[in-house]
């Protein structure tokens, strides 16, 4: 597909953060899995029951479009999640790998924020007032993750980490 207009910008835009969105819903399920630590586990579930919203509110943002819902692998997603793995095949010890599951997830964040931001100027240029409302509440609560995340990273006892 050749993106040469804003409504072809808008289209890609919107089919790698479908795309990002269903990989993220795995994600996150296994974050959870994977943290011992039950505030920072809750944190992940409630995310991921967010991130189900957010593919549902996509839906309605393709059906405004008038195009139906399609996935386009988006890359950076896949490299943090194949990141993640990476570093999970190292074997670290659960405090390690309860902070750096945070941190993982903190990443995200930041990606999705700056996907969604860049898509609602983009929504808003084609006349799609309403479209643009549901990509703002998405960044609204991807937004409102990283904040959570940011805290329960700041309140993490780094102690129980050795320093070297």
């Amino acid at each position: 597909m050749s993106v040469d207009t804003i409504h072809d910008l808008f289209e890609h835009g919107l089919e790698d953060i479908y795309h990002a969105e269903h990989e993220l819903l795995d994600a996150l399920e296994e974050l959870e899995e994977n943290t011992e630590r039950e505030e920072i586990a809750r944190a992940f579930a409630e995310h991921r029951e967010e991130t189900q919203g957010h593919i549902d509110r996509l839906k309605d943002v393709f059906e405004m479009f008038g195009e139906p819902p399609e996935k386009e692998e988006c890359e950076g997603i896949e490299g943090l999640i194949q990141e993640y793995e990476e570093f999970t095949e190292q074997d670290p010890s659960q405090e390690v790998l309860d902070y750096h599951n945070m941190a993982a997830a903190e990443k995200t964040e930041h990606y999705e924020i700056a996907a969604y931001g860049n898509l609602i100027p983009l929504a808003d240029q084609l006349g799609m007032d309403d479209a643009a409302d549901l990509l703002e509440e998405n960044l609204r609560e991807e937004q409102d993750a990283l904040d959570e995340l940011k805290e329960l990273t700041e309140a993490f006892e780094m102690d129980a980490i050795p320093a070297e």
